[in-house]
């Protein structure tokens, strides 16, 4: 007798674990071309022009850029953000300097259309370009 309980038990919790996850869906993975919140995405465009809402967000922020003369090269990434991140490549006329140089420009621009420059970081391409110490 106690082998039929403990059979109709074990049966009974089966059939109702079973039941329980017939109707759950499973879980896909996101597709590729959604950007995931906080993460960096590359950008996708042809060098030389910037996406409208990275140029946006760039001549809003440049004001603070008063070291030199910025001029943006390429969008190298984003990130979804409460707003967005942008990752700006720029070619920097220094104002106390005869040598261009390179420069990353990393700009949040909020919900509101307000943008700031988050960082900057000089890129050393070459021997000659490193910072003197």
């Amino acid at each position: 007798m106690k082998k039929k309980t403990l059979c109709y038990t074990a049966f009974l919790v089966i059939s109702v674990v079973l039941c329980g996850c017939k109707g759950q869906a499973k879980a896909e993975p996101a597709p590729s071309s959604e950007a995931l919140l906080g993460g960096w995405e590359m950008a996708e465009h042809e060098a030389g022009e910037l996406p409208e809402d990275a140029q946006k967000a760039f001549d809003t922020a440049k004001e603070k850029l008063t070291d030199g003369d910025y001029t943006p090269v390429s969008l190298l990434a984003t990130q979804l953000v409460a707003g967005r991140n942008y990752c700006i490549l720029c070619q920097v006329a220094p104002k106390d300097a005869a040598e261009k140089k390179w420069t990353l420009v990393y700009i949040y621009a909020d919900l509101q259309g307000n943008a700031e420059i988050m960082n900057t970081y000089d890129l050393y391409i070459a021997q000659h370009s490193m910072p003197k110490e």
